[in-house]
């Protein structure tokens, strides 16, 4: 199984000069995503909510790895950052529910045989949002 550690000794989290100015533009680029997988809902495009929407998670996340100096080369070692570093902040349950969305837009993207409905995509489009305000918090907080 994967943690922190192992991301870290294999190289899927790397430490670089912290950069803000890096990570504001990350969670600018989240807002823009998010509000781009609210217009493929709008119309009726689930596939792309999905991984718009996943997206604008991963911004959001990556500006929180930004700032403290992190730079991600697997997006599973992004949620164990999280998990190791913004527990307290953004809530384990939020963090699992971010990695079980990443594994949906996999699916979305790479598997032939899976379409997210739109249901789903309101779910994950709306845990977006939540997603987004609760890293805006994190990242004005530490």
């Amino acid at each position: 199984m994967i943690d922190f550690d192992s991301c870290v000794s294999q190289g899927l989290l790397r430490k670089i000069p912290p950069s803000k100015i890096q990570a504001e533009e990350q969670l600018k680029k989240a807002g823009v995503l998010l509000s781009e997988a609210k217009i493929a809902l709008e119309n009726d495009s689930p596939n792309s909510a999905v991984i718009g929407a996943y997206s604008a998670m991963l911004d959001a996340a990556r500006a929180l790895l930004f700032r403290d100096g992190w730079r991600e080369k697997s997006h599973a070692c992004v949620a164990k950052y999280l998990e190791a570093k913004y527990s307290g902040e953004l809530g384990i349950d939020t963090i699992e529910l971010f990695d079980e969305y990443r594994d949906k837009r996999h699916r979305t993207m790479y598997s032939g045989d899976y379409y997210p409905d739109m249901e789903e995509a309101e779910k994950v489009v709306g845990f977006a949002g939540e997603f987004l305000g609760k890293a805006k918090v994190a990242f004005k907080k530490v």
